[in-house]
């Protein structure tokens, strides 16, 4: 056998225990008459010990040439470390080599694989493989592993049968662009690849499974944002015969026995927000709630002077920073100068000071006095010794430009920390979304999503106000799962098709394996999606997912240690029949 021990699990009362050990070079240091290794595995690192008197010459010459990186097995004694490393689990033993054994050899490595490496991100996508040896990389993904353990093991206790979808099925639209795949035996036609299993879990609904979940790849083919893969995992779950108390209660208990299990933290209160009041008091449906700095609305006491660019705005909407009075001038620029990036898009930013004495200086002062600026200091709640922070214009925009200079600033004050989990449901969201380039609505989760009882008929006069029955949950300022209670009768999903746009042929042709599915006995359910590699990312305290996922694709969607996507030969182009009209 190659080992009898792993270079993690030897200890002092193994002393004297002759062992088998293999793995890789961590390090070699010589010291002339004695030479030490350190032999690393997936669970630790054991140290080797070369003595020129006890150690055979021809071993200690095939020390002298080893390299980082390279595969060996040796065999030898455990003895006590004359001095010992507390640093290391093994650190009061090391193993005295007698057989030594070079597995493979190993290139110099094209960065140092240390938990603190000198390679920069490009080159360890290339080298994945290497980087995955590291400690860092190593942990996280077995802290994705036993998150995803923990999940298991909660939903089966829960009655959840896991159940696998096709990756193979029929394009429909959900929001972004489908992964296309033709298919060779049915010439000119397409699979797509699941941007998530949303119609296969419902079905299974009508099938009497009652509870299902599947740990899931989803595939969407869209412009990606920062921290965005266009493969991801989701923990899909759906039940029957529930309402939304139901489901909320169930993924409740998950997310508890997860910071549990997980993060040993415990987490009594989910709080409830509408999507309505998210919107106003933190600028978007994801609020993180670790930190106050509510909005403000300032209209009312803002609009009432000869200052234009408040009152031509539709809302004038503030923040209080705590402590921000002690920030410099210089600092105050800088965060204009913030705030009026590309990427935030404000044109500028007021201020306000609250003063120690009680009193106020703005940036506005020639069109405010200390009344105005009081009534500022009150509505957003400041104190003294805080900054009053302002923007103003479109409601929709200075509401993501002020939620963008929250985090931001949230961010600098050290008001974001990790080990800390505020845990918030979003209900009530909208059923459907303006686009306001075509004018046209569309399903803000998707088609199958139920409106809330009873507002049905608001459709044909009032779209833009009917409620959906969905749900998202909210962990520190990231969407970490969402889902709705579906529409369940084919009557109900044809109008809401309807109203979506599509024609009674064409919702045919997309949803009709669906609609004809409701006319055979379908129970009411409805369920919710967890996006894995984020949930990972958040319990592990990390806000990238990357270092969560093995072989991840870079920000252009390209997998640069394997080289795809990649072209295509001729010969498989034809098979398909398929032709290339690039542009140049």
């Amino acid at each position: 056998m190659y080992r009898s021990h792993n270079c993690g699990e030897l200890r002092a009362t193994d002393s004297n225990t002759e062992v088998t050990l293999s793995g890789w070079v961590q390090g070699v240091r010589d010291k002339g008459f004695m030479i030490y290794i350190d032999l690393r595995d997936r669970y630790g690192i054991t140290q080797l010990y070369f003595d020129e008197e006890r150690t055979p010459k021809d071993i200690i010459e095939k020390a002298q040439n080893l390299g980082r990186e390279f595969v060996i097995q040796v065999k030898g004694q455990v003895i006590e470390r004359a001095s010992k490393n507390p640093n290391i689990p093994t650190g009061d033993i090391e193993v005295l080599v007698s057989e030594l054994t070079v597995l493979n050899k190993a290139l110099v490595p094209p960065f140092t694989i240390e938990d603190k490496t000198d390679g920069g991100d490009d080159i360890r996508m290339k080298y994945r493989y290497l980087d995955i040896r590291r400690n860092p990389v190593k942990e996280s993904l077995i802290f994705r592993h036993k998150v995803t353990q923990a999940v298991r093991n909660y939903l089966s206790n829960q009655d959840f049968i896991e159940v696998e979808t096709p990756y193979l099925i029929k394009s429909t639209p959900e929001g972004a662009r489908d992964f296309v795949v033709p298919s060779r035996m049915n010439e000119g036609q397409f699979y797509a690849l699941p941007q998530s299993p949303q119609t296969f879990k419902q079905l299974l609904m009508v099938g009497g499974m009652d509870k299902y979940f599947q740990i899931v790849k989803c595939f969407r083919d869209e412009d990606l944002r920062a921290d965005r893969q266009p493969e991801f995992t989701q923990i899909d779950c759906e039940m029957a015969f529930v309402e939304q108390e139901d489901i909320l209660n169930i993924f409740e208990g998950l997310t508890r026995h997860l910071l549990k299990e997980i993060n040993g933290v415990e987490v009594e209160k989910f709080p409830r927000m509408l999507y309505d009041d998210a919107m106003r008091l933190y600028g978007n449906d994801k609020p993180d709630i670790r930190f106050g700095m509510e909005f403000g609305e300032l209209n009312e006491v803002a609009q009432h002077k000869d200052f234009g660019v408040f009152n031509n705005a539709e809302l004038v909407v503030g923040i209080a920073v705590p402590g921000g009075n002690s920030y410099t001038r210089k600092e105050i620029d800088k965060l204009i100068d913030w705030v009026k990036r590309p990427q935030v898009g404000a044109l500028g930013m007021v201020y306000s000071r609250c003063n120690e004495d009680g009193t106020f200086k703005s940036s506005v002062d020639k069109f405010y006095d200390q009344d105005d600026l009081a009534k500022w200091a009150e509505v957003t709640g400041a104190k003294s010794g805080d900054l009053v922070c302002v923007l103003s214009g479109d409601k929709n925009k200075v509401r993501a430009q002020l939620s963008a200079l929250r985090m931001e600033l949230a961010e600098r004050l050290g008001l974001r920390d990790p080990k800390v989990f505020a845990p918030l449901w979003v209900i009530d969201f909208p059923l459907l979304e303006l686009d306001e380039e075509t004018g046209h609505y569309h399903a803000m989760h998707h088609p199958f999503t139920s409106p809330k009882p009873g507002q049905i008929e608001l459709l044909d006069s009032k779209p833009g106000k009917v409620k959906a029955n969905a749900y998202d949950l909210v962990l520190n300022g990231n969407e970490i799962g969402g889902g709705s209670i579906r529409i369940h009768d084919k009557a109900t999903q044809a109008i809401m098709l309807k109203h979506l746009g599509f024609s009674d042929e064409e919702a045919k042709a997309q949803f009709g394996f669906l609609m004809d599915a409701f006319e055979y006995g379908a129970p009411p359910h409805g369920g919710l999606a967890f996006g894995l590699d984020r949930l990972v990312a958040i319990l592990g305290g990390q806000e990238t997912i990357r270092d969560f996922i093995a072989f991840p694709k870079n920000n252009s969607g390209r997998d640069v240690m394997i080289d795809a996507p990649a072209p295509i030969d001729d010969e498989q182009l034809a098979e398909l029949s398929l032709k290339l009209n690039l542009k140049s």
